[in-house]
């Protein structure tokens, strides 16, 4: 198992969380449409934008609001390559929760993907994480705060 010891406490590795993730991927030249289907279908915030198992980008709920719906734009003619993320922040399998935990605090995003040796394994979203990993996250946040 992949967990490491740190202070008393076990802290997970991203590799055991997205172990037998299916994340939805699609291709930048799938329509906003077929991306917010595939949210729904698969009850998900956010899809992977990929290439030949490379991801090229994120498209999320919000990137559908702020990029399409309040633009005007076409989710039937829109495709994902001209409202996604483009090379969003990711993460080795091999780090943990905590870390993980921390890159998404500090970029200020919802979902955090998995990639390793450039090949997409899987996502991370806050709903991922237990309460203790959160719960350290808000003593290091508050340890900051404080300093």
């Amino acid at each position: 198992m992949g967990t490491l010891l740190k202070k008393g406490r076990v802290m997970r590795q991203m590799s055991d969380i997205v172990r037998h993730q299916d994340p939805v991927a699609l291709p930048p030249t799938a329509t906003v449409k077929d991306a917010c289907r595939r949210m729904r279908e698969r009850q998900v915030g956010a899809v992977l934008v990929t290439e030949g198992g490379r991801l090229v980008g994120i498209f999320t709920g919000r990137d559908a609001v702020h990029r399409v719906l309040a633009e005007g734009r076409s989710a039937a003619r829109t495709k994902l390559f001209e409202v996604m993320t483009p090379n969003p922040k990711t993460m080795p399998p091999q780090k943990t929760a905590i870390e993980a935990l921390r890159v998404m605090e500090d970029a200020r995003v919802r979902h955090l993907p998995i990639v390793a040796d450039g090949i997409l394994v899987g996502i991370v979203s806050r709903f991922d994480f237990s309460g203790l990993e959160l719960d350290r996250l808000d003593e290091e946040t508050g340890l900051w705060e404080r300093i």
